[in-house]
C-alpha cells in the first residue's frame, strides 16, 4: 500500500514533532509510530481474520489503529458507535469481524459489542516501551484497505470497499488541487468512521506531514478555543457545524483568520451559512462534494475560484459526466446524473455483486445517484438525489430547492421537505422545520415567504414544526425517516 511507507517514514523522520492534539493528549511522530506496533502485536494475539474492526472516538486512537491493522496487511473497518446495537451488530456479521479495537468509554456508550466479538480495549494498553520492530506486510495497492459502510439513508447499509489506491489517489488529488505538499495545521470534529474523516481528517495530515487537532465532541465553545491556541490553516466540518458557529455570539472574525481553507462536506451547504460566514467572519467557505464510494471528495471549490450555489471542478485524475435516464451524455448546463470516474472510485460493495454491477455504467462510470449540472468552466452544481426528487402535476422539483428558501426566513434554523401522495398532483411537498432559539412558528407566515420566491406548485402545502430533525452521524438530514413517521400517521 503506497500510502503506508510514506505515512511511517513522515513519522521517523520527525519522531518529536507533535502530530496530533486531541482531548486526552499530544501525539508526537514517534508516539504514533511505537503505538502502532504495540497495537499491531495485540491484534496479531488476538484474531488471524482479515478484517479488523475499530469503534473509537475522534482522536490519535484511530490513525494508531489504522496503521496497525495496515502493517499486517489486513483490513480496517470503522464502526458507528451512533447506531443502534441491532444495526451495528448486522454491521459487524456483514464484515465477518471477531474481534473489535475500541476503549471502555465508547463501549458503555454504545450500549455494548455482541458477545461473540473479542475486544481489543486501547485504554487498557501500555504504549510504553519499544516492541519488536516489524516490515510493514506487503500488499498490493489493489486489496482492500478499508471496508466502509454507508449510513443506511436507503435499506440495509452497504459495505464500499476502499484499496490502497482508492484512499492514496485521494489524497494525492486533495493535496494536488489545493496546491500544497503541507498544510501547517488542519483541524476538525468529523467522525474517523465516515469517509470524509477517515480520509481528510486522517490520512491527509498523517500523509502530509501536517498538525491534526481533533476533538471527540462538537462543542462550538471548546471549537473557537481551539481556532485560537492552535491557528490551524485548514478547517474541514459539515454545514450543521459552521452553521452553529455562526450562531456563536462570542465568534469573531479574529478567530477564523488564520484560515486559509475552511472545507464544507457531507451535506448542502445553506446559501444563509455561506454568506453569514462572509459577511460575519469575512470567510469563504469552500463548499465540496463526494461520496464513500468516491473515498470521499471529488470536487471543491478552491478560494480564489468561488461559484455560488457551485461545489467546484473536479479534483485531477476525475472525469465526471452528467447523464439522462437512459444514460446519454447532456451537454453543457443540463440536469441529470452525476456519474463519476477515477482511482479514487471504490472497486465495489462487499459481498454485492449484482448492486456493483448496478451503479457502474459501460464506460465504468460510477453512477452516483445524485442530479446535476456542469457549466462551461467545469463547475459541477448538485441540485438533489433521484429518489428524493418530487414529481408535482408531472414537473421534477428536489427538496433541496424548497429548503434554502425555508432556510432564508429567519426563524427557521433548519429544514427538510419531502413528498407525500396528493389525489390531483400525484405529490405535493411537505416541509419540517427547526427554529431558530426563541422563535414563533408561523406557518402561515412562512407558506407567504415560500409563494415569494417559488412557483405556486412548489409551495408545501403542510408545514410542521418539529424541535430536531433526523440526522445522520455527519449531520445529513434522514428524510427517509421523516417520509416513514409520516406514512405511519396517515
Amino acid at each position: 500500500m503506497r500510502l503506508l511507507k510514506p505515512i511511517l517514514r513522515k513519522l521517523l523522520l520527525g519522531p518529536r514533532q507533535v502530530r496530533i492534539v486531541d482531548d486526552q493528549r499530544s501525539w508526537r511522530g514517534l508516539d504514533l509510530y511505537v503505538a502502532a506496533l504495540h497495537m499491531a502485536r495485540a491484534i496479531e494475539r488476538t484474531t488471524s481474520r482479515e478484517h479488523i474492526g475499530f469503534m473509537l472516538p475522534t482522536s490519535g486512537l484511530c490513525p494508531v489503529a489504522l496503521l496497525a491493522t495496515w502493517m499486517l496487511g489486513r483490513t480496517s473497518v470503522p464502526l458507528n458507535y451512533l447506531l443502534s446495537e441491532e444495526e451495528r451488530a448486522y454491521i459487524i456479521d456483514d464484515a465477518e469481524l471477531d474481534a473489535v479495537v475500541t476503549v471502555t468509554p465508547m463501549v458503555e456508550f454504545a450500549g455494548g459489542l455482541p458477545e461473540s466479538v473479542k475486544q481489543i480495549r486501547m485504554d487498557e494498553m501500555s504504549f510504553g516501551g519499544l516492541p519488536p520492530l516489524r516490515r510493514a506486510k506487503q500488499r498490493s495497492d489493489d486489496d482492500m484497505a478499508v471496508l466502509l459502510y454507508t449510513s443506511g439513508t436507503s435499506g440495509r447499509p452497504k459495505g464500499v470497499m476502499l484499496t490502497g489506491d482508492n484512499l492514496s489517489s485521494n489524497v494525492e488529488q486533495c493535496l494536488e488541487f489545493i496546491g500544497v505538499e503541507r498544510i501547517p495545521v488542519i483541524m476538525g470534529v468529523l467522525p474517523q468512521f465516515h469517509s470524509f474523516g477517515l480520509t481528510a481528517l486522517t490520512l491527509l495530515p498523517l500523509a502530509a506531514g501536517s498538525k491534526a487537532v481533533y476533538t471527540a465532541r462538537f462543542v462550538p465553545a471548546r471549537i473557537l478555543k481551539l481556532l485560537q491556541k492552535h491557528r490551524p490553516t485548514v478547517m474541514i466540518a459539515i454545514p450543521s457545524m459552521y452553521n452553529a458557529l455562526l450562531s456563536a455570539k462570542s465568534a469573531t472574525a479574529d478567530h477564523f483568520s488564520s484560515l486559509q481553507i475552511a472545507a464544507s462536506g457531507g451535506e448542502p451547504l445553506p446559501a444563509a451559512v455561506f454568506d453569514g460566514f462572509r459577511e460575519r467572519f469575512g470567510l469563504v467557505l469552500n463548499e465540496g462534494y463526494g461520496l464513500t464510494e468516491t473515498s470521499p471528495v471529488s470536487n471543491l471549490c478552491r478560494p480564489d475560484e468561488h461559484k455560488r450555489h457551485s461545489v467546484g471542478p473536479c479534483l485531477p485524475r476525475v472525469e465526471e459526466k452528467i447523464v439522462d435516464p437512459d444514460g446519454n451524455r447532456l451537454s453543457s448546463g443540463a440536469e441529470g446524473e452525476v456519474c463519476i470516474k477515477g482511482p479514487n472510485v471504490m472497486s465495489g460493495y462487499f459481498k454485492l455483486p449484482d448492486e456493483t454491477a448496478a451503479v457502474f455504467d459501460d464506460e465504468g462510470f460510477f453512477r452516483t445517484g445524485d442530479m446535476g449540472k456542469v457549466d462551461e468552466d467545469g463547475h459541477l452544481f448538485i441540485t438533489g438525489r433521484i429518489k428524493e426528487m418530487l414529481i408535482i402535476g408531472g414537473d421534477n422539483v428536489f427538496p433541496r430547492e424548497i429548503e434554502e428558501v425555508l432556510n432564508q426566513h429567519a426563524t427557521v434554523h433548519a429544514s427538510a421537505v419531502i413528498g407525500v401522495v396528493d389525489e390531483s398532483r400525484g405529490e405535493t411537498a411537505m416541509a419540517f422545520v427547526e427554529l431558530e432559539e426563541g422563535a414563533q412558528f408561523d406557518e402561515r407566515a412562512l407558506r407567504a415567504h415560500c409563494r415569494e420566491r417559488l412557483a405556486q406548485f412548489k409551495v408545501p402545502r403542510e408545514i410542521r414544526v418539529i424541535e430536531t430533525l433526523p440526522r445522520n452521524p455527519t449531520g445529513k438530514i434522514m428524510r427517509r425517516e421523516l417520509s416513514a413517521a409520516t406514512a405511519s400517521l396517515a
